[in-house]
């Protein structure tokens, strides 16, 4: 156990030397909550390149439960994060699924809203988000799944910045688990 423990803390540290170098940004922002914030964090450059992303993954491996048949997120900001973690789960020999959340249905083809493959009705799916504010967009994501017979219990986030949207998730009866707060970026 001192092993796992001793490379989870590795990697959460080498991952959020990352994330202060090339995601964080001080100034004056908005949201896409709507909310001002002195504070930016924008996960793509790290989980967009090959270390950052594997580091991402092997910690939400580790986070994820047991019991989910796949992961999912809404795009774009969840898709590097769905991929790297099928791609570490078939790495460890499980076959593992990946669903990515239109924000808006097609208007054409299948009219899909997910995109992915067909899981079982009631499969436990783990929805995958970069960064939580009020987690608006992230209920929206557990809304569709839900609309397609699938259960969602908990969200992985890289960070919660701590606004509200454990709370919010909370009331959806989802857990929250964050690799890191707002707070360790101050």
């Amino acid at each position: 156990m001192g092993n796992f423990s001793e490379k989870y803390d590795l990697n959460k540290a080498k991952l959020l030397k990352q994330l202060i170098e090339k995601s964080y940004k001080k100034g004056n922002f908005t949201l896409s909550s709507g909310k001002k914030s002195i504070h930016y964090l924008n996960c793509k450059p790290v989980s967009l390149n090959g270390e950052g992303l594997n580091l991402i993954s092997d910690l939400f491996f580790e986070l994820k439960d047991s019991r989910s048949k796949a992961v999912a997120g809404l795009t774009l900001g969840a898709d590097p994060l769905v991929s790297g973690l099928i791609v570490k789960a078939a790495s460890q020999g499980i076959d593992f699924n990946g669903l990515i959340i239109r924000k808006e249905i097609k208007k054409y083809g299948t009219k899909a809203g997910i995109e992915g493959p067909i899981l079982e009705e009631g499969s436990l799916v783990t929805v995958l988000e970069d960064v939580v504010t009020t987690a608006g967009s992230v209920i929206k994501a557990i809304k569709k799944l839900r609309e397609n017979n699938y259960v969602v219990e908990e969200v992985l986030s890289i960070v919660d910045r701590q606004e509200g949207g454990c709370e919010a998730l909370n009331d959806e009866n989802v857990k929250l688990k964050s690799l890191f707060e707002i707070k360790d970026f101050l």
